[in-house]
């Protein structure tokens, strides 16, 4: 090499100042528009008016070259401080909080007076991440308990079920495992305007808009080669149901092992919380967002148009409306510099291929501040999310004669508890407030008027007025009859009763038709057969409340019910002369947990081990049962095969030896799943210590 004999880009130190660590202690890796430092050694002092001279390339394929300033440049320049130190020279590369984000690669070249070059290293690589806690850059966030959630926890919950029954589901991001930031700059390399263009794309990856949007579109699969195929119906034959995943690293590893193929199965909480991971990965603040009773506006119209047959089978059409029990997106934190001002701070992204943007199946980034204010005329995809929380439900049954009559119009369901995780804990902290003013207040109102330049509905009404061929809109049955539904809260494989009333508030006794079906059903309103069919004549009378019990058996709904372990019911009382009537209801089925203990303490590479127990809770035996293990920082995927049948009530353990590779609070999260019960989950948290090194006083 010649007089330069080693150099030392001392990641630790810098990967420990630039909380990259975790990532990689050899490699080194920082975070834009925060200086890093490394050490040449030299056989011999340069010669006089000998120089150094650094020079990037950009990306993978080096087409991006950055000749680094040898003192403080424009802000959006690369530069460096030489000093000696001892008998070394330390550089101080200082980059711009714009900085291309991505793989670098350094050269170093000692250069004659005349610009000759002398000597030069062989290629150093290293990576370049966003840097939240820089000011200047785009993903500033001031809030440390913010960054240390949003950026730092690998562990996360994510929210599902239903208004009346919201159950956690705990993730491992894992964004910090072996390898996964190199698989998320894989997907960045794999995105079709890579392909097409990789130096533009390149370029780019200053901008954390481009970045999330790519990001975005790449966790489907739909229109290139992204990371996951989405399928919301059984079976999942050739892959994996997304109720198994626990974590995103193995979809991740998966993918990438498979060259860029995608992986199945997800569903919405899957690619957010995938998206998740690799937008943490890449230095950009993230959550997961679930809001309950989210509706999907296919029409643009601010309505979710819902249509039934006289039996109350849903009739499937042309309008592909649909209102899902819950939907889970992304949250990311960034300025908006392309937008007007007031945009900046959380942006809605959705990887879930619902609609497309822009000819492509992504959604975001949206800033959440314009949701709230109505203003839909901003990018990206303001008006379908605007819909999503804020959307009506009408019920419509079509006649035997192709009459449609409206039957129900729901203004306030949609858009309910919209959840996250707190950064305080693993407790839901609601941030409805953030995208929808108050019910009926003055600034829901404002927002409304806003937002009519985004759909097509009346300014008078404040609602979507439905003006489609041959609807009859008529005002919905006799307002003096009120119909509910109640039920207990059923553990997958009881018998339960459904509670119908009907109350007479009226002057008259009335003779009425009551309809009460129950329907498997999956999270976003699909229907996977009937369960139950109750069909009575009742005598109402005045003032009174009429009680009609549906008893759903074990056997009446296992074998229409999804996974997901959901139940939809409707009620339809007709009245001769007057509209009917209907009520609907989705009973989520709680399922055990499993007992997950770790007898003594966790240690930094000494082995630990973990003691999970499942007791069968049905009237039939479990076969084919498979526990499932993983947890970021503690242990890879490991599955234990349960080989024998799992009797009624029987409790089966295992044990799973392990080694802590990571400090800190860790969690470990296992699935069991089995021919008849599917999705049973647990979770331990660990508290990984280093090991104690006793100190020795000595005494003289």
């Amino acid at each position: 090499m010649g007089r330069i004999t080693e150099v030392d880009v001392r990641s630790d130190e810098n990967n420990l100042a630039h909380r990259t660590r975790d990532i990689d202690r050899e490699c080194l890796i920082v975070r834009r528009g925060q200086p890093f430092s490394i050490t040449v050694q030299s056989s011999e002092p340069l010669p006089p008016k000998h120089y150094m001279e650094l020079v990037l390339y950009v990306g993978k394929q080096d087409k991006t070259v950055i000749k680094v300033q040898r003192e403080s440049g424009t802000g959006g320049s690369w530069w460096f401080v030489q000093q000696g130190v001892q008998d070394e020279i330390l550089l101080t590369l200082h980059s711009p909080a714009d900085a291309i984000i991505g793989q670098y690669s350094l050269v170093m070249q000692v250069m004659s007076p005349e610009g000759h070059i002398k000597e030069k290293t062989d290629t150093i690589k290293f990576h370049v991440l966003f840097n939240p806690w820089c000011k200047d850059d785009e993903v500033y966030l001031p809030d440390e308990c913010q960054l240390q959630e949003y950026i730092l926890n690998e562990n996360g919950v994510i929210y599902m079920g239903s208004t009346v029954a919201i159950g956690k589901r705990y993730w491992s991001y894992g964004q910090f495992e072996d390898y996964v930031m190199d698989i998320c700059l894989e997907i960045l390399d794999n995105s079709n305007e890579a392909l097409k263009n990789y130096q533009k794309d390149n370029e780019s990856r200053r901008d954390p808009v481009y970045i999330s949007r790519i990001i975005c579109a790449m966790i489907n699969s739909n229109d290139d080669r992204g990371v996951l195929t989405g399928l919301w119906k059984e079976p999942y034959i050739d892959g994996i149901s997304p109720c198994h995943w626990t974590g995103s690293v193995p979809i991740l590893q998966k993918w990438s092992k498979s060259g860029a193929k995608p992986v199945k199965y997800g569903q919405c909480w899957v690619f957010a919380a995938v998206a998740c991971t690799v937008l943490r990965c890449l230095g950009i603040p993230t959550r997961v967002i679930t809001n309950f009773n989210s509706a999907h506006d296919v029409d643009k119209n601010l309505s979710i148009d819902v249509f039934y047959d006289e039996n109350l089978r849903r009739i499937d059409s042309d309008m592909k409306d649909s209102s899902w029990n819950f939907h889970c997106w992304v949250e990311s934190w960034m300025r908006r510099s392309d937008l007007p001002n007031g945009n900046g701070g959380w942006q809605v992204l959705d990887p879930t291929p619902q609609e497309r943007s822009n000819g492509i199946y992504c959604c975001g980034p949206c800033p959440v501040a314009a949701i709230i204010e109505g203003n839909l005329s901003v990018k990206y995809d303001a008006p379908f999310i605007f819909a999503e929380v804020n959307a009506d439900i009408v019920d419509w049954i079509v006649r035997k004669d192709g009459r449609r009559e409206k039957v129900t119009v729901d203004e306030r369901s949609v858009g309910k508890y919209i959840s996250t995780k707190s950064v305080w804990g693993d407790h839901r902290e609601d941030v409805t407030k953030n995208y929808k003013y108050p019910e009926g207040s003055t600034q829901e109102r404002a927002a409304y008027g806003n937002a009519e330049k985004g759909f097509q509905f009346s300014i008078i009404t404040g609602r979507a007025p439905v003006r489609l061929p041959g609807l009859n809109d008529k005002s919905t049955g006799l307002k003096n009859l009120e119909l509910s539904i109640t039920h207990t809260k059923p553990m997958f494989g009881t018998d339960f009763d459904i509670t119908i009333e009907v109350k007479n508030d009226g002057g008259k006794d009335v003779n009425a038709q009551l309809t009460v079906l129950a329907l498997g059903m999956t999270y976003n309103s699909i229907h996977q057969g009937e369960c139950k069919r109750q069909k009575v004549s009742i005598s109402l009378q005045a003032g009174r409340v009429h009680r009609q019990v549906l008893r759903l058996r074990y056997d009446d709904y296992v074998r229409c019910v999804s996974e997901q372990s959901l139940i939809g019911v409707k009620a339809f009382l007709e009245i001769p002369g007057e509209k009917p009537i209907m009520k609907s209801a989705n009973i989520p089925l709680s399922k055990p947990e499993l007992l997950v203990q770790l007898p003594g303490k966790a240690v930094l590479f000494e082995q630990l081990t973990s003691i999970i127990s499942f007791t069968n809770p049905l009237s039939v035996p479990l076969k084919g049962g498979i526990f499932t293990v993983e947890g970021a920082g503690l242990l890879t995927v490991t599955e234990v095969l349960v080989k024998e049948d799992i009797a009624p009530g029987q409790t089966v353990s295992v044990t799973i030896p392990f080694y802590p590779a990571r400090t800190g609070v860790r969690q470990i999260l296992v699935d069991f799943d089995s021919d008849r019960l599917k999705d049973v989950k647990g979770v331990a948290p660990v508290v990984v210590r280093k090991p104690y090194i006793p100190v020795i006083n000595k005494c003289f």
